[in-house]
């Protein structure tokens, strides 16, 4: 599904008019996802279980090898900025990631987790609100196949 973005987000990306627009609205109608053509999202990123459900700003701006669950959301809060994510991150299914927050590299976001303030590298955050609950060794994340190598 991150194709029909890319196609998008290219099309935008050089001002053609209209293609980005219809693009973005049939990605909603087979995924039921907000995803603008205006949102940068990195190589190697993909929408887990289709991607259903996903909510994400515009003006966000999302890494490399990012695993998005179904039903998150990543956007502003209150007229707050977007949250930028880092490179080698797990975002965990119904989790939110609100306002702008900046959240590091290889990182999981747990499941429901409500993510209100910035995450540093190499951790694992959980909760409403979100807390660092463990901390990682530094690139142990393999978010491509969901191993934590330091384990």
């Amino acid at each position: 599904m991150l194709r029909l973005h890319r196609w998008a987000h290219w099309l935008h990306l050089r001002k053609v008019p209209l293609l980005p627009k219809l693009l973005c609205a049939l990605l909603y109608l087979v995924t039921n996802s907000k995803i603008p053509a205006e949102c940068r999202i990195g190589a190697g990123s993909y929408l887990a279980h289709g991607g259903v459900g996903v909510v994400i700003n515009r003006d966000s701006d999302i890494g490399e090898r990012v695993s998005i669950g179904q039903g998150v959301t990543i956007g502003g809060s209150f007229g707050s900025a977007a949250p930028t994510i880092g490179s080698d991150v797990w975002i965990s299914a119904g989790a939110r990631v609100l306002g702008g927050i900046t959240i590091g590299n290889n990182v999981i976001i747990g499941a429901n987790a409500v993510v209100i303030r910035s995450v540093p590298d190499d951790c694992i955050v959980a909760g409403v609100p979100a807390r660092v609950i463990r901390q990682l060794a530094p690139g142990s994340l393999d978010t491509l196949s969901g191993v934590i190598r330091d384990c």
